[in-house]
């Protein structure tokens, strides 16, 4: 589990096939190892992968092939900077929301323009992710904890401030950049939850299922 606050920028050192799969090393830069062991779990640009071993300054996954065809790690080049945060700990603070690492589409920036001191993107979305996105609510672009600011169909709009643009890869999205995306964990089980309800959640249907009073 993780929380969407990116802990430090990598850079891809290699990337080496192995029998249809992909070996990804990682140079860590600025990541604390000091805490992390063989087994334990990273995310990569939002991607849930397990170390399966260390050097000083590195860390090696292996990429499924199922992890290459949903996800943009698939097309990683070397040299490529990517998002990392470690696994969230009991004792650490929920900076954003709660990120399980696991990708459930890939969306593509449709624009970029300035406002202030910000940069506004608008993503479009595979249909099937449409109805899990709402205004306001939370989502996981490459791994980055980003609050909804506007929703229509299957495009959204997310407002990134100078920090994150300094401490993350998306100072470099342009349009047609391919990113990975995870939608809040509470509106998939809700879903679930719902008897039924296969269409938007809406306060009526809250109302009548007893999730609101």
């Amino acid at each position: 589990m993780f929380t969407g606050i990116i802990a430090a920028l990598g850079k891809v050192v290699a990337v080496k096939a192995k029998g249809g799969d992909v070996r990804l090393e990682v140079a860590t830069q600025k990541l604390e190892l000091n805490d992390v062991k063989l087994g334990d779990s990273i995310a990569v640009n939002g991607v849930c992968l397990t170390v399966i071993s260390m050097q000083s300054d590195s860390v090696y996954f292996d990429v499924s092939k199922e992890t290459l065809e949903r996800s943009s790690i698939g097309t990683a080049k070397v040299g490529s900077e990517i998002n990392l945060e470690k696994a969230l700990a009991v004792s650490d603070r929920l900076g954003g929301h709660f990120v399980s690492g696991h990708v459930d589409g890939m969306g593509e920036c449709i624009k970029r323009e300035t406002s202030a001191r910000s940069i506004i993107f608008q993503f479009k979305v595979p249909s099937n992710l449409e109805r899990y996105i709402a205004e306001k609510g939370s989502i996981s672009i490459d791994g980055v904890s980003l609050t909804v600011n506007g929703v229509s169909k299957d495009i959204f709009e997310v407002n990134i401030i100078p920090h994150t643009l300094e401490e993350t890869i998306i100072k470099d999205y342009q349009v047609g950049t391919r990113v990975n995306l995870e939608v809040d964990l509470i509106a998939r089980y809700l879903e679930r939850l719902v008897p039924g309800e296969k269409s938007n959640v809406t306060q009526d249907k809250l109302l009548k299922h007893g999730f609101l009073k």
